[in-house]
């Protein structure tokens, strides 16, 4: 029996029936002394990559050979972890009195504009992939439900080649009504944050106590950092008519850091000018050249954005033109607004990148299953 084990190749599948006695030798203080085995399956030699060998091995490799990539334990916890905090949103957003919703991921036309759509021949018809539910969670407010969320798949046909994005994604959608502004979702958005990871802490304390020790839930409230001050934080001139880039991101999150000692802060206040495609951002009523938009960053890195939305229809109609954008492309959008909007604002959060940050992963492929990018498809 020992000669057959011993010419087995790894990671064969085997069952081993015997007797379980103490040890004082055996590492877990138990042995087995085996009485009957039966190879049920027989692995392919030589592994094309290894499982328990400490080596490195490229990402390239890893997620060619994925099933192989994810027998490792430090690999399969990460998903422990993706589990627990999308378990942790769920309880904490369903306690604040959210209904969990699935919307289309074949549509008509996308949110945010055609350049990053994914086109589908549907029935001999255009169609596109969703880039996100952001016109579906609109229109449920409209509907009387009030308070959605949905966690879901979303497709950007953007070529991006860095570390924090997928060309396929998940990503956490809250929209809510009967705001009096972007401070309702602010708290809504940072109590979900706090009790999602202290869920995930608890729950991974004896199956992964090495991520369970990354997870300590961060004080509220966070920091709140007007736009027009972030940009002097990180030494560039007011008014620029554009978004914060990587670098300047991570400057902004190290200096808030050493000043606040706060790894979640928000960006508010975003210029209209810097939101301008977003033509569902409501403009603020004091001073237009401004939303009540925000963005929530983790450790210099942004995981969420969002805001108030424009709930009249003859504003968002501007809107939608000052985009470059026809309003009558988006005639069932714009039927929910005709018939009674309330006040609404909401968030998209990026699920990949939070679980990439929390696991203290150096690529955002790594916190999906079998990721998606330009180059790669299978497996």
């Amino acid at each position: 029996m020992f000669a057959e084990l011993e010419a087995l190749p790894r990671e064969s599948i085997v069952a081993v029936e015997g007797k379980v006695q103490r040890s004082a030798k055996a590492n877990r203080g138990v042995e087995l002394l085996p009485e009957k085995l039966e190879v049920i399956a027989r692995s392919e030699s030589p592994l094309p990559l290894g499982v328990v060998d400490k080596v490195s091995v490229e990402l390239d490799t890893r997620f060619n050979h994925r099933v192989l990539d994810l027998r490792k334990p430090s690999v399969r916890a990460v998903f422990r972890l993706r589990s627990a905090i999308l378990e942790g949103f769920r309880r904490s957003l369903a306690g604040m009195g959210f209904l969990e919703v699935e919307t289309p991921k074949i549509l008509r036309q996308g949110a945010e504009g055609g350049a990053t759509l994914f086109p589908v021949d549907y029935f001999g018809k255009p169609a596109f992939l969703a880039q996100s539910p952001q016109l579906y969670k609109q229109m449920l407010m409209g509907a009387g439900f009030e308070r959605v969320f949905e966690i879901a798949p979303a497709f950007r046909a953007e070529p991006s080649d860095t570390v924090r994005h997928l060309t396929e994604f998940s990503s956490l959608d809250l929209e809510m009504a009967y705001i009096d502004g972007p401070e309702a979702i602010r708290e809504v958005l940072e109590r979900a944050v706090v009790e999602a990871l202290a869920h995930a802490r608890e729950r991974l304390s004896e199956s992964a106590p090495e991520i369970a020790e990354r997870l300590a839930p961060p004080k509220r409230p966070f920091p709140r950092i007007p736009f027009a001050e972030a940009e002097g934080l990180v030494g560039r001139p007011g008014a620029t008519g554009r978004d914060l880039g990587t670098e300047e991101e991570k400057r902004l999150g190290e200096v808030v850091k050493g000043r606040d000692g706060a790894p979640f802060y928000f960006i508010t206040d975003y210029p209209t000018s810097v939101k301008a495609s977003t033509f569902y951002a409501e403009r603020r009523p004091d001073d237009p050249s401004l939303t009540g938009y925000f963005d929530l960053d983790f450790d210099g890195v942004e995981v969420a954005s969002g805001g108030p939305r424009e709930h009249r229809i003859a504003r968002l109609d501007e809107n939608i033109r000052s985009a470059g954008l026809d309003p009558e492309s988006f005639p069932a959008y714009r039927e929910a607004f005709r018939f009674g909007m309330p006040p609404h604002g909401g968030f998209g959060f990026g699920i990949d990148r939070f679980v990439q940050l929390t696991a203290g992963l150096s690529n955002i492929r790594e916190a999906r299953l079998f990721p998606r990018d330009r180059y790669r498809l299978e497996p």
